[in-house]
């Protein structure tokens, strides 16, 4: 049954600087419904990641009627629950969390989110050898966006060699033989090289959030024959895009699928099928003009 009012709410590390609130209030507003948004921050509460299954029982006995998950999360709540979406179950990753009928059902509505921001600022890129940076919730996420998009290869990197495997496996279960592989970080400038003029990178980390700032690579190994797809938004402008821009890269920033993600998060919390147009504006506006890709 449809309410006009919802609460819900965002478990992460770091997450002062979310838009989320912002972006699911507003769209609620402009609905005509009341949507309280709140931010479980790890940090601030002083709860580890293995802690989220009690976060997630503190909400249920509070009435939330549903949560988003974000770094260091997406995997860990997973356990927690009573049920997945096959999407979810896929991705062994989950970012949105709905109550109903006494359950806890996991969604994940980052594949979506990105796949739609790919599409529409990096339409006609080449998607031969694509090389991804992260292999954590997120990354699974992308990586399945990517393939979905027609990706010919993806080779993930990450500083822990047994989740990139991990994840090359999952994928290339799920997309077929030899679509994925795991690379270590070392083996970065080779594979951006061999990726010139005929894919890109996805850099799926933390890296570049507010609460981490930095480079996830070395500025050098950027260069014009490579495009980059960012997943962090806050800031929207990282120093990962800076250095890309700087080299001659076509670029794509985190804000679509940031605002992408939420409108489906917002379908699946209230039921209300959102205005996607609007929400990206609603994020526009909140972080200032999303620059055009190059």
């Amino acid at each position: 049954m449809l309410k006009d009012s919802y609460l819900v709410g965002l478990i992460g590390s770091g997450i002062g600087p979310s838009l989320s609130p912002a972006l699911h209030e507003r769209e609620a507003d402009r609905q005509g419904l009341r949507c309280l948004y709140r931010l479980l921050d790890l940090d601030t509460i002083g709860v580890p990641p293995e802690g989220v299954g009690e976060l997630l029982s503190a909400a249920r006995l509070l009435g939330f009627d549903g949560l988003n998950i974000t770094h260091p999360c997406k995997r860990h709540v997973v356990e927690h629950l009573d049920a997945l979406d096959p999407q979810a179950e896929a991705l062994g990753a989950v970012n949105t969390v709905l109550f109903e009928d006494g359950r806890a059902v996991g969604h994940n509505t980052d594949v979506t989110g990105f796949a739609a921001s790919f599409a529409r600022g990096l339409p006609d890129v080449p998607l031969e050898r694509v090389v991804q940076l992260g292999a954590g919730g997120a990354g699974a996420a992308v990586a399945h966006a990517v393939l979905t998009l027609g990706a010919g290869r993806v080779t993930v990197v990450d500083a822990l060699p047994e989740r990139a495997d991990e994840l090359a496996g999952s994928l290339n279960r799920t997309f077929g033989a030899d679509r994925a592989t795991a690379a270590p970080p070392a083996l970065l400038p080779e594979l951006l090289a061999q990726a010139d003029g005929s894919g890109g990178l996805v850099h799926a980390t933390p890296t570049g959030m507010a609460a981490h700032p930095g480079l996830p690579l070395p500025a050098k190994l950027l260069h014009p024959g490579l495009w980059v797809a960012e997943v962090v938004y806050r800031p929207l402008e990282t120093d990962l895009l800076r250095a890309a821009r700087a080299a001659g890269c076509a670029t794509l920033d985190g804000g679509g699928m940031a605002a992408f993600q939420a409108a489906d998060a917002f379908r699946l919390f209230t039921g209300r099928e959102p205005d996607r147009a609007r929400m990206l504006a609603h994020l526009t506006d909140l972080t200032g003009p999303v620059p055009a890709p190059k």
